[in-house]
């Protein structure tokens, strides 16, 4: 059987996309390689606790559960994209994990550990957290320090006695360094000093700003939206200026060299160090997609707003795919939206 369309990944992204879709006549199935359904999210850190209140933490249909300007956790976002599946009675096939895919004429051939499948229309929804990324200057740490990725991070117990040194200076690996600053020595190990915005401005969630102000919907090629990019995302919230503050977290500049127990930062004294969490974000992985053109020599997929350079093949939830919020729960579903509308179109077009 061919069907219509075929979204991988069974994250926010694509079972929001499955959402839109059965609200038409297109058959279709979302496949992923997982166990269950906001696993994602189940695995991170223990301690993580969104930044957007629960009424920016929904997707189309169905409210997540709760004071709505509290923040959620991530345990209750995982529950709640599995309800979310389950409310919508969404063709989902987990542990399904797609070993190649490529395309003959108008087909796309998807070869996976449970069979193939075959679909016109093929949407990748497969998130922005994909392979994570450790510099090779890893490689040279000795055996007996503890290092290890932010993704695989869960919570303090997990780390040898001594300092901490976390390498990042994203929201994550400003969390990881709070936390573990309440049981030893941290260092932060930053390109360049991170801005800071609290969770809450004059009673309201920094995001209620956000949307009010239009920065959520700020398009990617727009005067606001370039800037938006260039200025990076800031750290939500004032514990980690705090706790800099008292000397419980110290900044060191970028990482430069690893050697044994020693640390290198561009410009200053090497630490001897027993513990490193590397918080160094993640590359794309799309080397199963057998189909020449779709990304570029970095590895990214060359798209414009889902619609890639393949007839046929779309991407979902990616950052700034459109806008600010395109790989947010409050973002996707525009853009999922947009795209089910115009498969319907394409599907007209067939018939």
């Amino acid at each position: 059987m061919i069907l219509d369309t075929i979204i991988v990944g069974a994250g926010q992204a694509g079972i929001c996309m499955g959402y839109w879709l059965s609200k038409t006549d297109q058959t279709f199935i979302i496949i992923d390689g997982g166990t269950r359904i906001g696993d994602t999210w189940r695995k991170r850190y223990n301690s993580l606790t969104l930044f957007t209140p629960r009424y920016l933490s929904s997707l189309p249909g169905l409210t997540l559960k709760g004071n709505q300007k509290g923040f959620p956790t991530k345990d209750e976002v995982a529950d709640y994209l599995e309800q979310y599946a389950l409310t919508f009675d969404l063709p989902i096939q987990m542990e399904t994990e797609v070993i190649v895919m490529e395309k003959q004429d108008d087909t796309f051939f998807l070869t996976t550990t449970k069979g193939t499948f075959q679909a016109r229309q093929v949407i990748i929804a497969t998130g922005p957290f994909q392979t994570p990324f450790i510099p090779e200057i890893a490689r040279n740490l000795s055996p007996m320090v503890f290092q290890i990725h932010s993704s695989w991070y869960r919570e303090p117990s997990q780390l040898k006695p001594g300092i901490a040194v976390v390498v990042g200076g994203g929201n994550s690996g400003a969390q990881i360094a709070v936390e573990l600053a309440a049981t030893r020595q941290v260092y932060l190990s930053v390109g360049q000093k991170p801005r800071h915005l609290p969770l809450v401005i004059l009673g309201k969630s920094t995001f209620w700003w956000f949307d009010r102000l239009g920065l959520l919907k700020a398009k990617k090629d727009s005067i606001i939206g370039q800037k938006l990019r260039n200025a990076g995302d800031p750290i939500f919230g004032n514990d980690l200026k705090g706790l800099t503050r008292d000397g419980k977290i110290k900044f060191l500049p970028r990482a430069i060299k690893c050697e044994g127990h020693s640390m290198g930062f561009l410009g200053s004294e090497e630490l001897d160090v027993q513990n490193v969490i590397w918080a160094t974000g993640f590359k794309s992985s799309y080397s199963w997609i057998n189909i020449p053109f779709v990304c570029d020599e970095s590895g990214n997929p060359i798209q414009q707003r889902c619609l890639s350079n393949v007839d046929g093949l779309y991407f979902l939830g990616r950052p700034w795919q459109h806008k600010r919020g395109s790989a947010l729960l409050t973002g996707v579903g525009e853009d999922a939206e947009y795209l089910a509308r115009s498969l319907v179109t394409i599907k007209k077009i067939w018939a």
